[in-house]
């Protein structure tokens, strides 16, 4: 077999292999409903073989709210928090983040999480899934689109929105109007792959230089 045909045969087993995709749990408050409403998303998703899911789950994540200066070194702490998640960022092809909304906007934890890192978002798609109130958590993932895209990533059009979580979900985080939000998730998803998918390819042919 030739150098270009052994190239063809990688490329092509690069693009059937699963999308990895970091599914990102944005709420650390008390009695948060965000770790069943990932759950619920894990669930919506399962049935498709063609992801490969890692949950991260910012309440397990001990991250400093102070920076260190430009080009500075992090701190050990930073260092020790960031030991295993940076990495799983890294190899990520996409991202859903799954955010509720305070006071109009996403909860800082998420934001000091998404602050810390900088490479590892860029070039790559993500999606939302929010819940929050009769907006069901569209002003969080609004506000979300302009962060990312400074940060070079491409959000997708589609979300995935829970309203009234006190009301749209039972005790157990699922949504009542399963078939619904069930849908979107799927759709969300659907898009979130194609991108996710151009994009890695596209990385593997020319590197993002920004």
């Amino acid at each position: 077999m030739s150098v270009t045909s052994e190239n063809a045969v990688s490329a092509a087993a690069a693009a059937d292999a699963p999308l990895r995709v970091a599914v990102i749990v944005g709420s650390v408050r008390e009695g948060r409903q965000g770790r069943a409403v990932a759950d619920w998303f894990l669930g919506a998703a399962a049935g498709d073989t063609g992801l490969d899911l890692d949950v991260i789950d910012l309440a397990g994540i001990d991250l400093p709210l102070v920076l260190p200066e430009w080009g500075g070194t992090p701190s050990p702490e930073a260092v020790a928090a960031l030991r295993d998640v940076s990495p799983r960022l890294a190899a990520a092809d996409a991202f859903v983040v799954v955010t509720p909304e305070y006071n109009h906007s996403f909860p800082a934890s998420l934001k000091n999480f998404i602050d810390w890192h900088h490479a590892q978002w860029r070039a790559k798609p993500v999606g939302f899934v929010s819940y929050g109130g009769l907006g069901g958590g569209l002003r969080a993932v609004e506000q979300l689109r302009l962060i990312f895209a400074e940060l070079h990533a491409t959000t997708v059009r589609d979300s995935v929105s829970l309203h009234g979580p006190w009301s749209g979900l039972g005790e157990d985080g699922t949504p009542r109007d399963a078939a619904v939000c069930t849908g979107a998730a799927k759709g969300m998803l659907g898009q979130l792959a194609w991108w996710g998918r151009a994009l890695r390819a596209a990385r593997a042919e020319r590197p993002y230089a920004g």
